[in-house]
């Protein structure tokens, strides 16, 4: 199964930042099985121009939980499952860093639509969501939130997985498996 998630938040790096809102989309490959959403408060303000940029204002997360009120249930969600997300590592070391933040030990296998759009849909101008989307016809509704996002990186990634005839993803998550692979003539 694949979660495929995505995030809005006060920045660009975990580091530093906080999370205003998850939408993780758990797809078994043809349909959406089980979904978490949620604004999230992230103990900090959220700069002007990402409220201009994503919508999310400090009046709208005020009330929301904290990221370790939700933690417990994203680590749920999450765990077993490959994560999947649109510039997967700024995603992922978003998660991660919070779940390990509140003593979640998380670690899971990686994809990103990004890279695996560039393998299976060479030769676009552009490879951001929006570009994406618009050459695929896939439409976005609430472009730049979370939940908007996450569903047309759902329909993205089943289009990768339909059109994918080279194995480019499997072989990426072969490439981020820990297991050793003996060359082919031992």
């Amino acid at each position: 199964m694949y979660a495929i998630v995505d995030i809005e938040t006060t920045g660009g790096y975990a580091a530093a930042n906080g999370i205003t809102e998850i939408s993780i989309q758990i797809f078994d490959g043809e349909k959406i099985v089980e979904q978490f959403e949620s604004l999230v408060n992230p103990g900090k303000v959220i700069p002007r121009y990402i409220q201009a940029f994503t919508g999310i204002t400090n009046e709208m997360v005020a009330d929301a939980p904290s990221f370790e009120e939700i933690a417990e249930k994203v680590f749920t969600i999450l765990q077993g499952n490959v994560f999947v997300a649109h510039n997967v590592n700024f995603d992922y070391s978003f998660v991660k860093s919070n779940l390990d933040y509140f003593g979640y030990t998380f670690n899971a296998k990686k994809l990103c639509t990004v890279r695996l759009s560039r393998q299976i849909f060479s030769g676009f101008p552009s490879y951001s969501l929006g570009n994406l989307c618009h050459s695929l016809e896939i439409e976005i509704e609430n472009r730049h939130r979370a939940g908007g996002d996450a569903a047309a990186t759902v329909i993205l990634f089943k289009k990768l997985l339909d059109n994918d005839t080279n194995g480019a993803i499997q072989a990426s998550l072969n490439r981020n498996s820990k297991e050793a692979i003996l060359p082919p003539n031992v």
